[in-house]
């Protein structure tokens, strides 16, 4: 499949660590910051419990397949090295296959349907499996258009085609290096989804790719002698993280240490080979994977650990750049922020600030950190003059927005917190329809108000017309019921 993929998931960060720690590639990426939700699971009515609870939320996306990972010029032959299965282990083979007879439904179209009526469903514009070519570029369309269902009905379409279809778990496949990429695109977009349990049951197969089946050298006909591995560090690195998703952390940071370790083998390998580019592009690599172990370790409240990792390991390298390294204490002093230290996250956060280019003035970074720290001391409306200033940087950016919004709620402003979020949803309802946004906006009219169904009912028709998908239930984003 196309690397060109790779551009229709850049907006998506994996998970909280990395949403901070990444530096934005473009006008697109959202700023670092996570986004606020008042619909907290947790049993605390604090509508801010989210912001700094320290736990792991599952992550929006997973990249597509080494995205971002063309920093560093490199042969296949240093992408693909991977370790073979040791000789003396049973040589099990992976035989996937799809888990589902029918296509996902669309969930979005149950709720209108039941709540609205049918007629409304003709205001309903999205692609559906058939209006593409039933090919990668169609794939692309689909997940370029946000239509990720659709995209992964049509994933099980092509891999049908490879005969790893409905009713096929369990036989005989041979793997390419489309067919792995395409199981890599399905299961990414069930997590994003939110599709838990069929992502696991469909990933159970593939276990941590170590069948000797998934790499070249198990088809020397097929690739003329080519070595290493079909399957891309992506997958890998998504199966190792999957646990985390069906709360599981501690599962998730073994495979996740496993990784690690091999990946720093690699890594160490081409130091010993003198090999400068293929070093600095597994070094890349692990980090990849620290910053998946931090998530763990915010999920299990192992902060000393992220510690060790923050100052023992991502900071220590001699070639990051100043950017990488205030990117890095930012995210450091937000985790100390979850955790109530607010002294240890203005000593981070004050590093941070002290790497900005001289006589730069504040950016988002800087903004959005000073406006987190106001909010730990409970100066909502300080925090609010912050953030607003953030907005004048990037307008429409849903996070800022909703912590916006909450400042206002805790500054005794109801109405204005809700007058905030609908402007934002009127002015650009594709972007502002976002979910963390829709779950605050409907606690305030419930807050508002005994009859706050009707505007629901309002919200709900815009994202019929405006939302292709969402990744989190009709339920949990506007807290109507939906009859199954």
């Amino acid at each position: 499949m196309s690397h060109k993929i790779s551009e229709y998931f850049a907006n998506d960060p994996p998970s909280f660590f990395d949403e901070l720690a990444t530096k934005p590639k473009g006008n697109n990426l959202p700023p670092e910051g996570s986004s606020n939700s008042a619909g907290s699971t947790s049993s605390a009515p604090n509508m801010m419990s989210n912001t700094f609870a320290g736990f792991f939320q599952p992550p929006e996306y997973v990249e597509t397949p080494e995205a971002g990972e063309d920093f560093v010029k490199v042969g296949d032959d240093v992408r693909n090295l991977w370790e073979l299965p040791r000789e003396n282990e049973p040589g099990k083979l992976i035989m996937p296959g799809i888990h589902l007879q029918t296509d996902l439904v669309d969930p979005i179209s149950v709720a209108v349907t039941q709540h609205l009526g049918e007629a409304e469903l003709t205001y309903r514009k999205i692609l559906r499996v058939d209006d593409v070519t039933q090919d990668e570029r169609g794939l692309r369309t689909l997940i370029h258009a946000g239509c990720y269902r659709t995209a992964v009905n049509l994933t099980g379409r092509l891999l049908t085609i490879y005969g790893q279809g409905y009713g096929r778990s369990g036989q005989p496949a041979k793997h390419s290096p489309h067919s792995l990429q395409l199981w890599f695109t399905r299961l990414a977009l069930l997590a994003k989804l939110g599709e838990f349990e069929l992502l696991n049951s469909e990933a159970e197969p593939f276990g941590q790719l170590t069948s000797p089946d998934v790499f070249y050298d198990f088809y020397p006909e097929m690739y003329n002698g080519k070595s290493g591995s079909i399957a891309c560090f992506s997958f890998r690195l998504l199966l190792a993280e999957l646990p985390i998703y069906l709360g599981k952390p501690h599962i998730a940071l073994d495979r996740l240490s496993e990784l690690h370790v091999t990946t720093r083998e690699i890594k160490e390998h081409y130091i010993s080979l003198h090999n400068k580019a293929a070093e600095e592009f597994w070094q890349r690599r692990c980090e990849r994977v620290l910053h998946s172990i931090i998530n763990c370790g915010l999920m299990m409240k192992k902060f000393s650990m992220i510690d060790d990792i923050m100052e023992g390991t991502l900071l220590k390298r001699s070639n990051l750049s100043k950017e990488d390294r205030r990117s890095l204490y930012s995210a450091w002093g937000r985790i100390y922020l979850q955790i109530g230290d607010i002294f240890g996250a203005e000593q981070k956060i004050a590093v941070s600030r002290r790497l900005r280019e001289i006589n730069s003035a504040p950016d988002l970074r800087d903004l959005v950190d000073k406006g987190l720290i106001a909010v730990a001391k409970n100066d909502f409306p300080e925090a609010y003059v912050i953030f607003q200033k953030a907005l004048h940087l990037d307008t429409g950016n849903t996070m800022i927005l909703n912590n916006m919004g909450v400042c206002l709620l805790y500054a005794g402003k109801l109405k204005d917190a809700i007058n905030l979020y609908e402007r934002a949803i009127n002015l650009n309802p594709q972007k502002s329809l976002n979910e963390s946004l829709l779950v605050n906006l409907s606690t305030l009219y419930e807050l508002e108000s005994n009859n706050s169904k009707a505007k629901k009912y309002n919200l709900l028709r815009l994202i019929n017309r405006y939302k292709p998908d969402l990744n989190i239930s009709i339920e949990i984003c506007l807290k109507l019921q939906t009859i199954n």
